[in-house]
């Protein structure tokens, strides 16, 4: 038995649809309805409903629900325990942070922490954010840091995490720019001809932002979705060959837009977010390190006010 199938067979308890789960859990949904399977192949009798809609458990699916949150919960614990022995002698800081972040906004961040604050030990996970906050959860990083917007918040206790603002990020349109400096394609576009569409894989955090953008917009957007990535750099690769329209945060294109190799797509279709650190509560954490704690206390002295 293999602890993903009882986090598998978690996730579908509490969403009561295998799709849902799959697309959760980031797999397909045949290989997550396999993975079920085995774990009931394991057990030796069934634990879904399957005859029922929305999915149910049954009698020996929810004594299995019961005991998989305790273990765990347990085996979590047992981990960040073990890696809080590792690390801690070590004292370095281990940071969860999503894709685009970890390219664009990570690596100036801490030069700027090694004038000001000192010199510190890191070690950079990079995720997808929804990966990255699971890490923080299980208790497999020292720090989170991702984009946040008020319309998609982190479902975090506040009373077990803290957050503290590094700074803004702006999320626009950009396109590569024709031999004369114009945009090679303009938004709003037609009905009839739907500009090329650079977007985001389903569920990425920067794709629900630029849907909320799409949705706000006084003009109606004709667009056609030509590719799509988990990755802002790797839209941006592909704007900059000209395959179409890509919303990207300012900090990636920086270089790109003083270059005039990408310009602007479009007025009026951008999206102010927060950057964010967070971290478990040191109350929460016994295991909290002595270097992430110091620089925990200065993030919070240093933190960007609010506009």
């Amino acid at each position: 038995m293999e602890t993903k199938w009882l986090e598998d067979f978690v996730s579908l308890a509490e969403t009561r649809s295998f799709s849902r789960s799959a697309q959760l859990r980031h797999v397909t949904q045949p290989a997550f309805s396999r993975r079920i399977q085995a774990l009931e192949a394991w057990a030796g009798t069934d634990l879904v409903d399957r005859s029922s809609y929305p999915t149910s458990l049954t009698p020996a699916g929810q004594t299995l629900y019961d005991q998989s949150l305790e273990m765990l919960q347990s085996l979590q614990s047992t981990r960040a325990m073990l890696r809080g022995h590792i690390s801690a002698a070590q004292d370095v800081i281990e940071f969860a942070v999503s894709h685009t972040l970890a390219f664009t906004f990570f690596p100036a961040w801490v030069s700027s922490l090694r004038e000001k604050f000192g010199p510190i030990k890191s070690r950079l996970i990079a995720l997808n954010v929804h990966d990255a906050v699971l890490r923080l959860v299980e208790g497999s990083c020292d720090l989170l840091m991702a984009y946040h917007h008020d319309s998609q918040p982190f479902q975090l206790d506040p009373a077990r995490y803290e957050m503290v603002t590094l700074g803004h990020e702006v999320l626009s349109p950009y396109v590569k720019a024709a031999a004369d400096g114009s945009p090679m394609f303009l938004l709003p576009g037609r009905a009839g001809q739907p500009l090329p569409y650079l977007g985001y894989a389903p569920g990425a955090y920067l794709g629900r932002v630029v849907d909320l953008i799409l949705k706000q917009s006084s003009l109606a957007i004709h667009l056609d979705r030509v590719y799509e990535t988990d990755m802002a750099e790797g839209l941006k690769a592909m704007a900059l060959e000209g395959h179409g329209i890509a919303f990207l945060p300012q900090s990636a294109v920086k270089k790109e837009v003083r270059a005039k190799k990408l310009v602007s797509a479009g007025e009026h279709l951008d999206m102010r977010m927060e950057i964010r650190v967070y971290r478990e509560r040191a109350g929460a954490n016994a295991s909290a390190k002595t270097q992430a704690q110091a620089l925990w206390t200065y993030l919070q002295s240093q933190a960007s006010p609010n506009p």
